[in-house]
């Protein structure tokens, strides 16, 4: 009986750890130059929408709030001007090394 509530507890405790880690959340990117068309890009484990000069995901992993992810993103759609989600922006060291690999505008608007 005791085995059965400490195996209980510790899966209970697993979820509750795996799902604060794993909280979804909105994140935001402002782009420099509009994209052409509608894209959709996978960065950093969220699924982003673009539209005119913004992307948007609206269930992004914790993960996905990086100059890493936000750089991903840059790659397809070109320099991002902002980046950020509920809990925090990047900031302009982030940025820069987010755009360090950016599509160039002309690039991004075919």
């Amino acid at each position: 009986m005791k085995l059965r509530s400490l195996a209980a507890v510790a899966a209970l405790s697993v979820s509750m750890f795996a799902g604060a880690a794993l909280a979804d959340g909105r994140i935001a990117a402002a782009l420099e130059s509009p994209v052409a068309a509608k894209t959709k890009v996978v960065a950093g484990g969220a699924v982003f929408v673009c539209d005119g000069a913004e992307c948007v995901s609206t269930a992004a992993p914790s993960r996905a709030l990086t100059a890493v992810a936000c750089k991903a993103l840059a790659k397809e759609v070109g320099r991002v001007a902002a980046f950020g989600g509920e809990t925090r922006s990047l900031d302009a060291d982030e940025l820069q090394r987010c755009n360090a690999a950016a599509k160039t505008a002309s690039l991004a608007a075919k």
